[in-house]
């Protein structure tokens, strides 16, 4: 009798260290984002460009009367272009408090994995300052996912121009 409330325990234990991401493409890499920070999904729509924003800000997006920034993600990750297709995806998402969009490839799945999966990204990959907002790696069987913490993707300038543009 005694095993019993130790089990429960320690399936409470367990259910707690999993977290839930939503993985995503980018030019054939996927990448995971928490799924808490996510708000919602939607397809590409017209952008509305501002001028005198970085290169990687694609413009403002009209959604449901709120005026968001949107954010291409191949631009600030320095990646190739690429024409948007059907499957390409605008992800809305809280970002310290803001609402911010992210174009990417195509959104995969929403996938749940252990925190113990998730391991500290290598010191090379790291060091750079654009790569800041890598929070880990998830090595799961056949693939590689890019944990990203958007909350240290821009600095505080960068949200206080967000916060203007919008």
């Amino acid at each position: 009798m005694s095993n019993l409330p130790a089990t429960q325990s320690n399936a409470a234990n367990a259910s707690s260290e999993l977290i839930q991401l939503v993985s995503f493409n980018l030019e054939k890499e996927e990448y995971g984002i928490n799924v808490l920070s996510v708000r919602e999904i939607i397809r590409m729509i017209s952008i509305t460009r501002v001028p005198n924003t970085p290169s990687y800000v694609e413009g403002v997006i009209n959604l449901r009367g709120k005026v968001i920034p949107i954010i291409s993600l191949r631009r600030k990750f320095d990646l190739a272009e690429a024409e948007y297709d059907k499957r390409t995806r605008i992800m809305v998402m809280e970002v310290v408090g803001e609402m911010m969009g992210f174009i990417v490839d195509e959104v995969s799945e929403v996938i749940r994995v252990s925190e113990k999966e998730v391991q500290p990204p290598p010191p090379v990959v790291s060091s750079g300052i654009e790569q800041e907002c890598m929070a880990g790696v998830i090595n799961q069987a056949e693939r590689l996912l890019v944990l990203l913490d958007l909350e240290r993707m821009f600095s505080a300038d960068e949200r206080v121009m967000f916060n203007s543009a919008a």
